[in-house]
């Protein structure tokens, strides 16, 4: 567990279990690619350590999954865990959205994850990232419609 920076808030264990089952279900290991799941050793750690400004959306979205679950979602048989985090995911709202947010960026942030997306596991900068281009005309609808903005 780690402190909140702004307001000192932390996950209690319980609150870290269901943390860990969801976001083991939110990314599961997978050893076709040679990835681990969100809920690994390091991920996780990762997670926790960088809950900061969201802890308190984490702690709303985890008692939202605890009432969901009628309890302690860790808990939970693997099946009942799905069938559960499956609504919770139409049902989150706000809460989950920042959590999601906190699980993908540490995610992503993982050597052994970018190495399997055929990325060099290193900052962005200054080195940068060599991006496909795309099919520019799909902000045609964009740059046609009226600004949004009052002009100054």
């Amino acid at each position: 567990m780690t402190p909140d920076t702004l307001t000192g808030e932390t996950l209690t264990d319980a609150e870290t279990r269901d943390l860990r089952a969801l976001a083991g279900i939110m990314i599961p290991a997978n050893s076709t690619y040679g990835v681990p799941g969100a809920d690994d050793d390091l991920i996780f750690a990762e997670i926790l350590k960088n809950l900061e400004r969201d802890t308190a959306d984490a702690r709303t979205a985890l008692g939202q999954l605890a009432g969901l679950s009628g309890g302690s979602f860790a808990d939970l048989a693997p099946e009942r865990r799905a069938e559960i985090a499956a609504r919770f995911k139409q049902e989150g709202g706000a809460p989950l959205f920042a959590l999601n947010r906190v699980v993908l960026l540490c995610y992503y942030r993982d050597d052994r994850v970018m190495r399997s997306l055929g990325q060099e596991p290193r900052s962005p900068f200054p080195k940068g990232h060599v991006v496909e281009q795309g099919d520019w005309s799909l902000l045609d609808p964009v740059r046609k419609r009226a600004p949004m903005w009052r002009r100054v």
